[in-house]
């Protein structure tokens, strides 16, 4: 019997390049952001909903503290900290990497396998919409505490919102490494600060800590069990985030995130939510924003330009994750390909998606302007938040069950605690589709429809493609049969498959009845793993006898490798007499197909319709593939879908 992979295992290699100390730095600049804003409005929003339906008592207060101290202990400190960042793909975390790796190990369980796929694609849809509100509410609660520090200057809050999001977007472009230095070190202010605001209240009211028993918890549900239950909805706020912990393990291997967690962040958030609780027992006028009244009057204004950059550097967490995300499903074939630029010569994982960039601005001014206020936009957080934690624990238990053969008890045990109370945060969150909840939904059922269209299309596409071009070893000896003449210099055409005859190749040799002297086809094919060790990327086939210069490169990439062809031509370079000249040197020739919607059954009119549109905006494959435009030509032909 296996269980999970021990920490012995050998360290990320993230771990090689910088010193513990440095990456538990960079884990607290990045990975934190999210759940360490939570005190800004997590408390406040527990204390609004439902029309005050939570009381400032003692007993209210209690069960609110036991809540959110269980749910931060279970959730993020006993299932996420330490089980599912066992569960890596190569060193890489995140759902859409879980689910890869479910597909991975569960190949013999064929629909085992698609289940988990499909699974990952919805948390990555779910994603986006947390990706969308977690920027707006972070800024705006931050901003708001203007309105406590200076009310005079609560007209500006929605102004000053709006223009510290539109700088972030706009600064995407060039980058977050050279700023990425002072996350860091902002976020250890942060957190300190916000254990340095609760000591005061809690030494005021000692009584408080009394909350941390569960049994507070059960009385709470006991005496006020539709209460509880609609608190739930709120307190799920506090474990926003979660699913960064997990999400950025690639950056920094998980010994640092752990580090990091217990001796800094669990502490300074717990101490802070305890310091809002005796704030509102002492004053129960401060649950319209307790955590800015915990702070001295004199501290409130340099408090909302410290929360100011702290969830700056939240939001900027969760928009480099959906540059992640989408690179992700564009290499597993859920999206078309998007144009990606890298801001960073170090760090490959820095990069810049301009649509999605574009496309989440667009989404959080909308959301700003519609909601108005961070109260309000918290009831639309909740059902992103817990969907996702859901699909993580169902993921990991068909993982578990599959690659560390857990026994069926331990599987049953792990999905009762963790299922069960994520449930419940989800059913309390269903209470608010009316009222903002039906967002994150909606984005989600957007995202997998185009995923799903994609996918499916991309398959009809392909089976098309595939009956035009013809096999490709019938061309190769057609061409060895008649003789068609050669012209100096090297011709590179990329393509799916070895199996068929590139269009490109066909057509320069019907239209110019020549065929260069070395012909490299090249296969870019993309694993279900994060990265592939260059040793092992590149695979030569002669196709034939070796004097009809002719030659097959199979490329192998993980969905976080950049698929570079000329690179991956210089990575080739000595496995074959073909192969034997620079890239930059050579001609590319691209296939390029103009999609026509057709009568053939397969898909829905209106999704042909989508995915023709979707087609028409992806990236260039020059562009894609690093391709010098300057040597690259582009042959089409007409696909009927």
């Amino acid at each position: 019997m296996e269980s999970a992979p021990s920490d012995s295992r050998p360290a990320h290699p993230a771990a090689h390049s910088r010193g513990l100390a440095g990456l538990v730095l960079g884990a607290l600049g990045i990975v934190f952001g999210d759940i360490g804003t939570s005190p800004l409005y997590a408390v406040q929003t527990v204390f609004s909903i439902d029309d005050n339906a939570v009381s400032p008592t003692v007993e209210d207060v209690y069960g609110v503290v036991s809540l959110i101290f269980w749910s931060v202990t279970i959730v993020v400190t006993i299932k996420y900290v330490t089980l599912v960042l066992r569960a890596d793909n190569d060193g890489e975390g995140g759902i859409m990497a879980l689910a890869a790796l479910v597909r991975t190990v569960s190949r013999p369980f064929a629909r085992r396998a698609a289940v988990g796929l499909a699974l990952g694609v919805v948390g990555a849809s779910l994603f986006y919409g947390d990706s969308l509100i977690t920027p707006a509410i972070s800024v705006l609660s931050a901003v708001e505490g203007l309105e406590v520090a200076r009310p005079e200057l609560t007209e500006l809050v929605l102004p000053v919102g709006v223009a510290i999001l539109a700088v972030l977007f706009v600064v995407q472009r060039w980058g977050t490494h050279r700023v990425g230095r002072l996350f860091g070190p902002v976020m250890v202010v942060w957190f300190l600060t916000l254990a340095v605001l609760g000591v005061p209240h809690i030494v005021t009211h000692p009584g408080v800590l009394l909350g941390l028993s569960p049994t507070y918890v059960f009385s709470f549900v006991v005496d006020h069990p539709y209460t509880a239950f609609i608190a739930m909805g709120a307190v799920v706020l506090v474990i926003t985030g979660a699913e960064a912990l997990y999400a950025d393990m690639g950056h920094f291997g998980r010994r640092p995130i752990r580090l990091a967690w217990f001796s800094l962040v669990f502490p300074a958030l717990i101490v802070n939510y305890l310091g809002q609780a005796a704030l509102i027992l002492d004053d129960p006028g401060a649950i319209d924003n307790p955590f800015y009244l915990l702070a001295p009057g004199w501290a409130r204004l340099p408090l909302v330009v410290l929360a100011t950059l702290a969830t700056v550097i939240a939001s900027q967490a969760v928009i480099s994750g959906a540059f992640s995300v989408s690179r992700q499903a564009v290499r597993l074939g859920y999206l078309p390909p998007l144009t990606v630029r890298h801001t960073s010569t170090r760090e490959s994982g820095q990069i810049y998606v301009p649509v999605v960039n574009w496309l989440l601005f667009a989404g959080v001014l909308i959301l700003i302007v519609t909601f108005g206020s961070s109260a309000r936009l918290a009831t639309a957080y909740g059902l992103a938040v817990t969907g996702t934690l859901l699909l993580t624990t169902t993921l990991l238990l068909i993982y578990a069950g599959t690659a560390w053969r857990w026994p069926w008890w331990r599987i049953a045990l792990v999905a009762v605690v963790f299922g069960g109370l994520e449930s419940l945060y989800f059913a309390a969150n269903l209470t608010k589709i009316a009222h903002g909840g039906w967002l994150p939904v909606l984005v989600a059922v957007v995202v997998v429809t185009v995923m799903a269209t994609w996918q499916r299309g991309r398959r009809i596409v392909t089976a098309r493609r595939a009956e035009l071009e013809g096999p490709l070893a019938e061309f190769v000896e057609r061409m060895r049969v008649e003789r068609i003449p050669r012209v100096p210099g090297v011709a590179v055409f990329p393509h799916p498959t070895s199996e068929t005859a590139p269009l490109a190749l066909r057509a320069n040799v019907e239209f110019n009845h020549v065929l260069h002297e070395r012909v490299v086809i090249v296969s870019v094919v993309s694993e279900n793993v994060p990265h592939v060790p260059p040793a092992e990327r590149v695979t030569v086939d002669q196709l034939g006898p070796h004097d009809d210069g002719i030659v097959h490169v199979a490329a192998r990439f993980g969905f976080q490798d950049e698929q570079d062809v000329p690179a991956v031509l210089r990575l080739a370079c000595g496995h074959a007499a073909e192969l034997d000249f620079d890239p930059a040197d050579a001609s590319y020739f691209l296939s390029r197909m103009t999609l026509e919607r057709g009568s053939q059954a397969g898909m829905h009119r209106w999704r042909k319709r989508l995915f023709i549109g979707l087609a028409h905006n992806a990236a260039t494959p020059a562009g894609y593939f690093k391709l010098p435009v300057d040597r690259t030509v582009v042959m089409g032909s007409r696909v009927e879908l």
